[in-house]
């Protein structure tokens, strides 16, 4: 069947953090946004008929993941979109990504602990590392030298991926996350891949589940600490019913972390609706977001025309995996934090649009594009960067000021 991802849904007045949550935010009214890595999509028709159906029921009463089709169904999508067994028992459920994040690193560390990351960083990991009072150890991306320096440290105790990454779209190679896991080993760190963005890998790339991973260097069963943690809230778009999912290597240590979601956290009864969007995207949803990552990536391929054209300089190319672009602009001048924060004034100000700085993720100077919407706003998205970095490039460093934009 069709989907019209051109249809351009109001998303004004539903709570909406991207939408409705700017001006409080940034203190502009009615700005265009680019921001939290939600789409601007209608959820997959086959996942919203599950949910009326669930819902005309008419009984919304305490539930349980282990029972009904839930497991079942990520057991079906991991052997038909990833080529990967997955046992149903070897599965953990938690209200979301973060918040198994938070329960693991309780259990695999102690507060000072180092815990080693990619930079540029997604800013939850930051959030909820430093949040625990653990340290994040940042290394960049492509430099493995600088991981194992990190990773060797005796109080390291833990190696947090994002596989595919957030922000940049990096999808790891098998080679790559093979020499992780053999480092991991070696040092004695613990392992948790987040794989939320698994699902909206770009053709011509591969993504490959840690579990893989795990299996082939030998690191199985007891002893071994590792963690996949993922949802499908990302790749469907319902992540305002929360709900995740993830597989934990050591049975003793899964036992363990279940009981810690019912007691420590009272996680009792999960979202039902979570469940039954899960199950139905799972079951019946591959068509929509083929066709999503089709629509994206042909956004994807027009954002890098534009781009090319008129900020040669950036050299971006479209992400490997995922709806967001991420964009280098310090080979424009445009690098460190005051000329960061004048790109967002032209942007916010000037242009009436809203976007991630980098700064955020501990990269000044780069942006980061949520392009997962219809065309028509994402082309205005990507021209009015285009206008702001070329006004910030042509006008002397310690000026501001700006006119004109097609403000919405």
């Amino acid at each position: 069947m069709g989907y019209d991802f051109d249809r351009a849904i109001d998303r004004h007045g539903t709570a909406s953090v991207q939408w409705d949550g700017l001006a409080d935010r940034l203190g502009v009214p009615e700005l265009l946004p680019f921001t939290i890595s939600d789409m601007d999509f209608a959820s997959p028709p086959e996942v919203l008929a599950a949910l009326r159906d669930r819902v005309d029921h008419g009984v919304l009463g305490y539930t349980d993941w282990r029972l009904g089709e839930f497991r079942e169904a990520i057991r079906h999508w991991y052997a038909t979109r990833h080529a990967t067994a997955i046992d149903p028992e070897s599965l953990v459920y938690a209200p979301s990504v973060l918040s198994q994040l938070s329960q693991l690193l309780r259990m695999w560390t102690a507060p000072g602990d180092g815990v080693v990351v990619h930079t540029p960083t997604y800013d939850g990991f930051r959030k909820v590392v430093t949040g625990l009072g653990r340290e994040l150890r940042g290394v960049p991306i492509g430099d493995p030298e600088a991981l194992e320096r990190e990773l060797a440290r005796p109080d390291s105790r833990m190696l947090l991926l994002c596989s595919p990454h957030n922000p940049t779209g990096r999808v790891w190679t098998e080679e790559e996350l093979l020499a992780f896991a053999e480092l991991a080993e070696r040092h004695g760190a613990a392992v948790v891949s987040d794989e939320i963005h698994a699902d909206f890998v770009t053709e011509g790339h591969r993504h490959v589940p840690w579990t893989r991973i795990a299996e082939e260097v030998g690191a199985t069963g007891r002893g071994h600490r590792w963690a996949l943690v993922t949802s499908g809230t990302k790749a469907f778009n319902f992540p305002a019913l929360s709900g995740s999912y993830g597989i934990v290597g050591d049975p003793d240590e899964r036992t363990a972390f279940i009981r810690r979601m019912e007691t420590g956290e009272g996680l009792a009864s999960p979202a039902v609706l979570s469940l039954t969007a899960h199950v139905a995207a799972y079951r019946r949803g591959a068509p929509w977001l083929d066709a999503a990552r089709a629509y994206v990536a042909g956004t994807m391929e027009r954002a890098r025309e534009r781009l090319a054209d008129e900020l040669p300089e950036a050299g971006w190319t479209p992400p490997q995996a995922g709806y967001l672009a991420w964009i280098d602009l310090r080979p424009l001048g445009i690098d460190g934090e005051r000329e960061e924060n004048r790109l967002q004034e032209e942007l916010v100000e000037v242009e009436k649009v809203a976007v991630m700085p980098g700064g955020v993720y501990g990269t000044p100077g780069c942006v980061r594009l949520n392009l997962g919407c219809p065309r028509a706003k994402a082309e205005r998205g990507v021209n009015a960067l285009i206008r702001a970095a070329n006004r910030l490039r042509d006008r002397p460093r310690g000026l501001s000021g700006g006119s004109g934009s097609d403000t919405p």
